[in-house]
């Protein structure tokens, strides 16, 4: 790893305390930021979890009517229970520590246009009941575990700088500080022998009269 470029001397010193001490209070406030991320992501994990067990749930019930309602109409009777118009989503969304992810997700399921669009049996009626719930099941479900990959991306890659700045830049720094002060050290006291031997120099000549 190639060494730090810095000015020498007092000036280099100024300059590495500095950036030591901007890494030490951003490594500070990146684990903050982490910590509550973390607990963001943990609930944000429950929350798919939870819903997409509703979810199962909801599609086994409406897959269940679907079948009772074929088998007692048939495959005509089906084209009966389909919505005219698609589903409409309409997702929130909102941020944490700058992080924008998804927050809630309503879906709005088309009623029937009309008595003619009714399905041919009481099963199939049930089915097409469930299969709204599945789908806005489906849309919550669909909402939490997009939620959680965003917010988890933003842990990862959290948890990849706080560890570059911890192990690495940080220990750089102070490296490169320790260097710094030992070479201003050195030159100080190189610096304080010369003056003695100058001025023990400069009282010789007299001594000797």
């Amino acid at each position: 790893m190639a060494a730090l470029r810095t000015p020498p001397g007092r000036a280099g010193r100024l300059r590495l305390r500095h950036s030591l001490d901007v890494a030490v209070r951003g490594a500070g406030l990146l684990d903050r930021k982490l910590s509550i991320l973390r607990a963001r992501h943990e609930e944000l994990l429950r929350v798919e979890q939870e819903t997409g067990e509703v979810w199962r749930q909801r599609i086994g019930q409406a897959e269940t009517w679907l079948l009772r309602g074929l088998l007692l109409g048939g495959q005509e009777a089906l084209s009966a229970a389909v919505p005219e118009a698609p589903a409409e989503l309409r997702i929130t969304w909102t941020s944490t520590m700058g992080v924008r992810h998804p927050a809630s997700a309503v879906c709005v399921v088309p009623p029937l246009q009309d008595s003619s669009s009714v399905p041919g049996n009481t099963a199939l009626i049930h089915a097409r009941a469930a299969y709204a719930t599945a789908v806005r099941a489906a849309a919550e479900h669909a909402v939490a575990r997009a939620a959680a990959e965003t917010v988890g991306a933003e842990v990862r890659a959290t948890r990849q700088r706080v560890r570059a700045l911890r192990r690495h830049w940080i220990p750089r720094l102070e490296a490169a500080l320790a260097r710094t002060e030992l070479a201003l050290e050195q030159g100080e006291h190189e610096d304080a022998v010369r003056r003695r031997w100058s001025a023990a120099a400069a009282r010789t000549p007299g001594e000797g009269r």
